[in-house]
């Protein structure tokens, strides 16, 4: 697993939310309807992400959460960063306190390649991304979201 099942339900809940509304505020209810994600969890999700900068809150009628930026201009990275935090993409594989090119670990060389991999996707792969391919296989299994508009770059 790449990340914990928090911030499985960020990266989810954060595209679809982009899908339903990618300009505005949608309530947590909407993005979980239909979905297996829990309202209470992705709620307290929401409120770190807010913390984080990647979403604004609004409490009230037409309130709820919005991206703080727009969709093209968040990463997975930057999901991750938020939840999960980066270290595990940057310390050693077997624990050592100790780990790098000069003094490597028995599986340094083997996992610098899969790392970089890792770092890679996450730093280059976009929320509009994912969002339009969540957007393609709900439109494909014939399932919508409350509020479907197009995704905005």
């Amino acid at each position: 697993m790449m990340y914990s099942t928090t911030c499985s339900y960020a990266i989810r809940a954060m595209c679809r939310l982009t899908v339903i509304r990618p300009d505005g505020y949608v309530r947590v209810q909407e993005v979980c309807d239909g979905s297996d994600l829990p309202s209470y969890f992705v709620a307290k999700i929401f409120r770190d992400l807010v913390r984080a900068g990647l979403l604004t809150s609004a409490k009230g009628r037409g309130g709820g959460f919005a991206l703080a930026r727009r969709p093209h201009e968040i990463r997975l990275y930057d999901i991750v960063e938020a939840i999960d935090g980066t270290n595990q993409y940057t310390r050693c594989v077997v624990g050592l306190a100790k780990c790098d090119d000069k003094q490597p670990c028995p599986q340094h060389e083997y996992f610098k390649p899969v790392r970089q991999q890792i770092l890679t996707y996450l730093t280059s792969t976009t929320l509009d991304q994912m969002s339009e391919a969540l957007a393609k296989k709900l439109e494909l299994v014939g399932q919508t979201l409350p509020v479907k508009l197009e995704v905005k770059k």
